[in-house]
């Protein structure tokens, strides 16, 4: 049995898998893998390099398994390029290189990098069709799966979990949950007719749009009462006028416009905070 739907043949069917890597939703969980061994200081190649394929293998069962459902389940999707079996098939090797990076792991590191690894996958392989269904869950298993990427890549480079590490991850996951709230307005009618209880459908398209700026607001000063403290270096004070730049023009956006905008914005954000770790140049200056 063919595991793409359209023809049969090699090609096709490794262009059928390739086409579940989705590098916008993909890129900030493996940044935020490196972002955490970067903020570990030492940097052992072998381990952040498998813990990136764990935390590749975890968002690559997602997007099949949220491809399944919304065409093959729901219905929502018009077309898909893998069939049933394809789907199975190609969850059962992602699941299988995520297994064998936790029994890498657990051996390199230790059981407890296992313990903060195995969530993404959880989270990954359980949004549809059941967390996506809540607007907790909904709204925060991406954001959440991303900070726990961040803590794991920090782990394993450091064997502990420090203050610095817990802020980031704090910050990652309540922004990033902004941004998911203002993703998920724009199937408001559709996830509505099918009593699909994100914010949107709790409280309605504006107020989620308030709900979403206030979690922006709130990451993002957190950053800036960590950067007083001390705790972050000055040079993260770079990435929230960053993102405040990029928040500015996506609120007069659509929720489509809005949210390509956010979540590049998110990109350069992360982007200056890994700068300000590395190098913080206004720290040497002060």
């Amino acid at each position: 049995m063919a595991l793409a739907r359209d023809t049969a043949g090699v090609d096709t069917t490794a262009r059928a898998l390739w086409s579940q890597v989705h590098p916008v939703f993909m890129t900030p969980p493996l940044a935020a893998s490196l972002f955490g061994a970067i903020l570990a200081g030492t940097v052992d190649p072998l381990t952040a390099a498998v813990h990136v394929v764990a935390m590749f293998a975890a968002v690559y069962t997602a997007h099949v398994k949220d491809g399944y459902v919304d065409f093959h389940v729901r219905g929502e999707d018009d077309d898909h390029p893998l069939t049933e079996r394809g789907c199975r098939i190609a969850l059962g090797l992602s699941t299988a290189v995520f297994a064998l990076c936790c029994v890498v792991l657990g051996l390199l590191v230790g059981p407890v990098a296992v313990v903060l690894v195995v969530p993404t996958w959880l989270i990954a392989y359980h949004h549809a069709p059941q967390l996506d269904m809540n607007p907790v869950t909904a709204t925060t298993g991406y954001p959440l799966g991303i900070a726990l990427s961040m803590l794991g890549g920090f782990y394993v480079q450091a064997g502990t979990i420090g203050v610095v590490p817990l802020g980031f991850a704090v910050v990652f996951l309540t922004l990033l949950s902004g941004i998911k709230v203002i993703d998920d307005t724009q199937d408001y009618a559709y996830d509505r007719s099918i009593e699909k209880r994100t914010v949107a459908v709790v409280v309605g398209p504006d107020r989620a749009y308030s709900v979403a700026y206030g979690l922006m607001t709130v990451a993002l000063l957190v950053v800036v009462a960590f950067a007083i403290a001390r705790l972050f270096p000055l040079t993260s004070l770079l990435a929230v006028l960053a993102f405040v730049a990029v928040a500015g023009v996506a609120r007069r956006a659509d929720p489509e416009l809005a949210t390509m905008l956010l979540i590049r914005g998110s990109y350069v954000f992360l982007a200056v905070l890994v700068a300000a770790v590395r190098f913080d140049p206004l720290g040497r200056l002060v």
